[in-house]
């Protein structure tokens, strides 16, 4: 089972930049597809965006694009969501997911993280 923890999430202001970074404990990390979502108060779980397990393709949800970059780096079994340009309604608990095959629903994903609070103010 992957065990994955979030981290890098804070305050910061609209056109502020932040960097997620998301271990995994399992050493075959490099076998999951990951994805970023993310949920306000009030709101459902949304799609922010996933990378293949190799790291050669990325998707994104359009709210995003443009702004957020996904990454990984298998020999350190992270995955990182770089966030440019941030506004308030970025404003959620950030998760990272794993799964063998990955994609862009909720159900899709088989292991989560806690989540890390982002904060953006006008």
């Amino acid at each position: 089972q992957v065990q994955l923890v979030e981290s890098g999430g804070g305050l910061a202001q609209a056109g502020d930049s932040l960097r997620l970074s998301c271990a995994a404990s399992d050493r075959t990390f490099s076998s999951y597809a990951m994805g970023w979502f993310r949920q306000a108060p009030g709101k459902e779980r949304e799609f922010v965006a996933t990378i293949t397990r190799s790291g050669g393709r990325t998707g994104y949800a359009n709210s995003v694009k443009g702004r957020f970059t996904i990454s990984r780096d298998n020999a350190k079994n992270t995955v990182y969501l770089q966030m440019n340009s941030l506004k308030p309604e970025d404003t959620a608990v950030y998760y990272c997911a794993a799964d063998l095959v990955g994609g862009s629903r909720v159900a899709e994903y088989d292991y989560w993280g806690q989540g890390t609070q982002v904060t953006v103010s006008s």
